[in-house]
């Protein structure tokens, strides 16, 4: 490492200066961004600001270190990077990312200085009405170093309020009927809280004494790449070996996708893997934040603040190994641990699965429908290939999700079946060659989706397979994670007017492809690991729709729009990312529209909004929407104690009203028969399952959920309810499990779309 430090009384001198091959490896990268990102922007002034911006951003995402008297000293920086980086001898001058480092570690001393004094010596009461503005990502840096340690006092109030909610919390569970407010727990209280954030900022501190100047360039060179769009990053070479991971060989861990949150350093849950140890345990949701991990009987951890990688790194571990993780539940400040033993994700939780629904019509009958869940588009793949998975699944070990999805479509005819729903929701992507093949299940021969290249050439991918395997009335289910491959999909099957789209108002808008180039190619080490220069993951190709229409951006907006918070949600989806690319149109490719949709749109949408207008789900959903625009309006956070506890109490009675209305229930007549790949082998059906409502699945919809934070949190659209009184140990058998009422919804649109699918349908080649 390049650095030196000194200790006096006061703080701790530090000193990060450039690695020696630093300069030829941010030259080369930011070569490659000119010359070859699809956008083909120069690097020039503009650039150079916006770099700057985003790098500081990066270091300091809630302006809380840096002070303006900092900024005014880097103004030199602004429009001069492009001249420090790309110098005519090939090696670049990265002087600026180490001064501005180092000034970033000299504010987190002086923090970290003021909050151990404050901890030994300030009271903490919350008595007063005082709030504070969690998300500062849009405020002014502060003035001067007074005005840092006002937001620094305040952001450490609200952490020790968070802390004392969730040990009074877990004390009252603990010691049910006890005084937890007594002298002597209160002092027991207060020494835990102090240790604890004590140890957190010592640790965050530590954390970036320990970096070095690959450490430094990784950041540095991401913010580069950053401004060229949200899916381009530069690896150093810990991060590439853990892209290497997400690509390559079975994952062993719990089963879990993380972000961490510029907003409050929480390492939150992004989604839950089908089959994993999470999931299974019923005790981990979609949101939760992870705060603390444990290696078995060891002391936990504290990972608030700690950076992505370093905490991924703590829950993965080997097959069979226990890793304890103190959470906090979405929507409380409770403290709860659960224990997870490491497991290898099975690949047969990852791949498509059906169900066979007989859905009650309105004649005294039953109806009966197929769905398809999908996951992700899979299919062997090279781990250079541009479509690679980054789901940590072995490529060479998995099926094709066309012939899956075949399979199981052809079981569905077997049983009569007469309309399919195919389930794209938190879909985020994968192979484009199988979305090709899994859209010509339901079409003739046709393009399906066209790509344009570095150099403006078009591309039209067709599918050239003539046999169709359903050519019935279809649904396909997407939201705001359906992405990139998804939105292939649903866009071209939308632009044919084969099948009706329903879900949330847009899907994600990822209409990019990206390819990972090793810098060793350009940069020579002499006797070093390939890897040592890092890589460069950048855009290199755009999708567009058969229409002629980008998917980026905008995404795929559906027929018919069922109401959901993610309809209103600031930071889901693409355009909620810094630089994205632009959404534009090419040409129409040449295609034969099917018209089954259009004519029938106006009579389905009208029987859709009378039943969603009265429907008792979609009222609490209405009601969930309310809360969240109110929550999303109002950016601060009460400092109050009495207050904070009647907010969750509130959402505790909440909780309860929805779980006593749902137990109310009379169990539905629906009969759900479940239909894995081996299970559409078999003759028949399978005995119907006991319960007939399901939990969604919640799938990332960006490729690099373990490097990146800009991925934006997904959650369930139905959410699994337990007991008021529910434990970690208590049996999970008395939950409640609530409808997902988009899938639900899209039940009835089908029983509505059948009457009226024309019978004579030239989906098929004639023979």
């Amino acid at each position: 490492m390049s650095a030196r430090a000194a200790t006096d009384t006061n703080r701790v001198f530090f000193h990060l200066t450039p690695g020696p091959e630093d300069g030829r490896i941010a030259f080369f990268t930011a070569r490659l961004l000119e010359q070859y990102h699809y956008s083909h922007h120069p690097f020039d002034d503009g650039i150079s600001s916006e770099f700057l911006d985003r790098y500081l951003e990066t270091l300091d995402p809630q302006h809380l270190h840096f002070l303006q008297s900092d900024l005014a000293q880097f103004t030199r920086f602004r429009t001069n990077l492009d001249n420090l980086t790309l110098t005519r001898r090939g090696v670049a001058d990265t002087t600026p990312a180490y001064e501005i480092f180092n000034r970033f570690f000299e504010r987190l001393q002086q923090r970290a200085a003021c909050v151990d004094e404050w901890l030994k010596n300030d009271k903490f009461e919350f008595n007063t009405d005082d709030r504070i503005a969690v998300d500062r990502r849009d405020a002014d840096y502060p003035r001067n170093l007074d005005e840092a340690k006002k937001l620094w006092h305040e952001r450490l109030r609200f952490e020790y309020l968070q802390e004392k909610l969730g040990l009074d919390s877990k004390n009252q569970k603990t010691a049910a009927g006890h005084d937890t407010n007594s002298v002597m727990s209160a002092k027991s209280q207060r020494e835990q809280i102090v240790e604890t954030l004590t140890h957190r900022y010592q640790r965050t501190l530590h954390m970036f004494k320990d970096w070095d100047n690959e450490d430094v360039m990784g950041i540095y060179l991401t913010a580069l790449a950053n401004v060229y769009d949200p899916h381009s990053d530069y690896f150093n070479k810990a991060a590439l070996k853990d892209f290497k991971i997400s690509m390559n060989l079975q994952l062993f861990g719990i089963g879990a996708e993380l972000r961490s949150t510029p907003e409050d350093g929480y390492c939150k849950i992004e989604r839950l893997l089908p089959g994993g140890p999470a999931i299974k345990s019923k005790k981990i949701k979609v949101g939760d934040r992870i705060i603390a991990v444990a290696q078995g009987d060891e002391k936990p951890v504290d990972i608030v603040d700690m950076s992505l990688p370093k905490a991924v790194q703590l829950i993965r571990g080997p097959k069979g190994t226990e890793v304890r993780l103190t959470i906090i539940p979405e929507g409380s400040s409770e403290h709860k641990v659960v224990s997870l033993i490491r497991d290898e994700i099975p690949l047969a939780d990852q791949a498509a699965k059906g169900k066979i629904i007989d859905v009650p019509n309105t004649k005294g009958k039953t109806t009966r429908l197929g769905v398809i869940d999908l996951p992700s588009f899979y299919a062997p793949m090279d781990i250079g290939s541009p479509q690679a998975s980054s789901d940590g699944v072995a490529p060479q070990d998995r099926a094709y999700t066309s012939v899956d999805v075949a399979k199981l479509l052809n079981k569905f005819k077997e049983e009569n079946v007469k309309g399919v729903i195919l389930d794209l929701r938190f879909n985020g992507g994968g192979s484009l060659e199988e979305a090709i093949r899994l859209t010509g299940l339901f079409i003739k021969k046709g393009p399906v989706v066209q790509v344009r290249d570095l150099d403006g050439s078009v591309k039209v991918e067709k599918d050239n397979d003539p046999s169709v395997v359903w050519d019935g009335p279809m649904i396909v289910l997407v939201n705001r994670f359906s992405a990139s491959a998804s939105e292939i999909v649903a866009g071209a099957l939308q632009d044919y007017g084969r099948a009706l789209i329903v879900g949330d108002t847009s899907t994600h808008g990822k209409g990019t492809v990206q390819t990972v180039s090793l810098l060793s190619q350009l940069v020579r080490f002499d006797d070093a690991d390939p890897d040592e220069a890092g890589a460069l993951k950048f855009t290199i190709r755009k999708f567009y729709r058969a229409s002629g229409a980008s998917t980026q951006l905008k995404g795929v907006m559906p027929d018919i729009v069922l109401p959901s918070e993610w309809n209103y949600a600031k930071d889901i989806g693409e355009s909620s990312l810094e630089h994205p690319m632009p959404w534009d149109t090419i040409a129409s490719a040449d295609y034969q529209k099917l018209n089954l949709v259009q004519p029938y749109l106006g009579e389905l949408l009208r029987r859709s909004n009378q039943r969603v207008s009265t429907n008792e789900d979609f009222e609490f959903v209405r009601q969930q929407i309310a809360l969240f625009r109110k929550q999303q309006a109002d950016k601060t956070i009460s400092l109050n104690e009495k207050e904070r506890l009647a907010e969750n109490e509130e959402a505790e009675q909440r909780k309860k009203a929805r779980e006593a209305e749902l137990r109310a229930r009379k169990d539905s007549n629906e009969k759900v028969y479940e239909i894995s790949l081996k299970q559409a082998e078999l003759p028949g059906l399978p005995p119907p399952v006991q319960k007939t409502n399901s939990l969604a699945s919640a799938s990332l919809p960006d490729d690099n959920h373990a490097v990146t934070n800009s991925v934006s949190l997904a959650k369930l659209d139905a959410t699994e309810i337990t007991a008021p009184d529910d434990d970690d140990d208590a049996d999970t058998d008395d939950k409640v499990i609530a409808p997902d009422v988009n899938l639900n919804e899209a039940e009835q649109i089908m029983l509505d779309y059948l009457p009226l699918f024309p019978k004579q349908v030239q989906v098929v080649e004639s023979h």
